[in-house]
């Protein structure tokens, strides 16, 4: 698996050649670049990929066997206005749970010819698997190199760190999926860098030209871990911003057609909304293992008569009081009455963990809107009803690791057993524009920084014990670790053995403001040394 993911990096930078020069179209328009997965419920997967030309028929071949690859599956192709490629999707049903998978695309060039081809990809975990396992989180992402975050950029990264693209991709074996809520590809910033001089400058007529360069940068970049990863994403308000970041008078009339209402983003990702009952790539759900994950969008379709920040009139209204003008797509209330039925749904015999994910803080030390107010109204009252275990978030270009927290408090059990929901902010993934300040000292924090770019590393040991590190992009070290403890009611909480050494059902010891004592099994301890191995590789 490893020497795929080294073979793909030299793909994907031959493709970076392809598209160095904005507009330039490769040489074979239907060859498959940005290969990408997601799950399609417990027994599926979609596989998507994008072509210089439209598909008649994108067809996924599939099977178990490297050299047999007989069974296959046909989607459908899409674009929009001022795309240069056009986005394929082919969903695969059928499959069985937990299991390897060998496949590859219309037109690809080498058919069992090399290691590079085929591909693979993993179904999920049926859920009530308690097997332990680990997945990634990285929000708030954007290009990496020449044209986005390196050692000459806005926010500097220095030139012998690696950035978080290629810390996901030596840890690829170590995680089962990736997750991404918002802020993707930051193709948005195509003036800003121009204007810094960042970036050549062309004519504003030809600016879709760059936007397009930096969107297929970002998921040429990306090809070595989405094209064997399930990469579950979440929108962001950078997936809909016509502001380019803050730009200076920049104004909607050159506003790139993909940047409008999310478009660039429904058209380039199929999440698994049909198979939880969600609404396209915005708000979905799907079990893996023990958990049950969920994506809530904090940009639009707050419900409860709320001005969602990214419609039109909302937070974000910084040109002509008219916002990102996007949405809302639901009818009035239809996400919180979906969050609502999902969460009420959940066999906790099964998938004892609940995890929610939203692009926007509900609490957190941010600058000066970076707080989402409107969601704390809209869905904390959701959250403590239905014992939600976690909160993930980005959008503030720090680290926080926040204690579990009602109503703006504190859980006086902290992490040992909270009725809350524990918060955990981490947007440092890394862009084109840095990290951001820190503002304020709310009592909940227990850890924060903006010093260093990273990912969330999350591993779930058992019904009970959920670890969450926060991994330094730059050498693989981990900077911040602290283990959440519930009193899960589970089949194995009687007699399947903690990571502390004792029985599952027994708290582990805690440290308020820092991270969680633990012993971790022989097992576990030998997944983390490869890590590092890996890392130092």
């Amino acid at each position: 698996m490893r020497s795929i993911a080294v073979a793909v990096l030299a793909v994907a930078g031959s493709a970076l050649a392809q598209i160095n020069i904005p507009g330039q179209v490769p040489i074979n328009p239907v060859e498959p670049l940005q290969h990408r997965l997601a799950y399609a419920g417990p027994t599926g997967m979609t596989v998507s990929w994008n072509t210089y030309e439209q598909i008649s028929e994108p067809t996924v071949y599939y099977g178990t066997d490297s050299w047999n690859l007989t069974t296959f599956a046909t989607g459908t192709s899409v674009t929009y206005a001022t795309s240069l490629t056009w986005s394929n999707h082919v969903k695969i049903t059928g499959l069985m749970p937990d299991t390897q998978y060998y496949y590859i695309v219309s037109n690809t060039n080498c058919y069992n010819c090399s290691e590079l081809a085929p591909y693979t990809f993993t179904t999920s975990r049926e859920a009530g698997d308690k097997t332990p396992f680990t997945m990634a989180v990285a929000i708030d992402l954007g290009v990496m190199g020449a044209t986005g975050l390196s050692d000459t950029s806005a926010g500097a990264i220095s030139a012998n760190e690696s950035n978080t693209i290629q810390s996901l991709a030596r840890y690829l074996d170590g995680f089962d999926f990736l997750w991404h809520p918002g802020d993707i590809a930051y193709a948005d910033y195509w003036l800003k860098e121009q204007i810094h001089k960042y970036l050549v400058t062309v004519p504003i007529d030809q600016g879709y030209k760059v936007y397009n360069m930096l969107l297929n940068t970002f998921y040429d970049e990306m090809q070595p871990i989405t094209a064997l990863k399930p990469y579950m994403v979440g929108p962001g308000n950078h997936e809909a911003n016509c502001d380019n970041g803050g730009t200076a008078n920049y104004t909607v009339s050159i506003c790139i057609e993909g940047q409008r209402n999310f478009t660039g983003y429904r058209a380039h990702f199929r999440m698994p909304s049909t198979e939880s009952g969600g609404l396209e790539n915005f708000w979905y759900s799907f079990d893996h293992g023990m958990v049950h994950f969920v994506q809530i969008d904090t940009e639009t379709d707050l419900g409860h008569g709320i001005v969602s920040p990214s419609e039109p009139y909302g937070a974000e209204g910084n040109f002509d009081s008219i916002g990102q003008d996007a949405g809302p797509f639901g009818t009035y209330n239809e996400q919180y009455n979906w969050l609502q039925n999902d969460l009420a749904s959940v066999d906790r015999t099964k998938t004892p963990w609940v995890i929610v994910a939203g692009h926007r803080p509900f609490y957190g030390a941010a600058s000066e809107g970076g707080v989402c107010n409107e969601c704390v109204t809209a869905f904390e009252p959701l959250f403590l009803q239905y014992n939600v275990d976690l909160v993930l978030a980005g959008h503030v270009h720090i680290y926080e690791r926040n204690s579990p927290i009602r109503n703006g408090t504190a859980d006086p059990n902290e992490l040992n057993n909270p009725s809350a929901p524990w918060y955990i902010i981490n947007g440092v993934a890394g862009h084109y524009d840095g990290l951001d300040p820190i503002e304020g000292n709310p009592d909940f924090i227990r850890y924060v920084q903006n010093s260093t770019y990273g990912w969330s590393k999350l591993t779930f040991h058992n019904c009970t014990h959920l670890t969450h590190e926060f991994v330094v992009s730059g050498d693989g070290s981990v900077l911040d670790s602290a283990t959440l403890y519930k009193n899960h009611t589970c089949s194995l909480a009687s007699n399947y053995t903690g990571i502390n050494g004792t029985n599952s059902s027994s708290p582990i010891p805690f440290q308020k403001n820092g991270g969680a004592s633990l012993k971790v099994s022989s097992v576990l301890f030998a997944m983390a040394l490869g890590t590092v191995l890996m890392v130092a590789l």
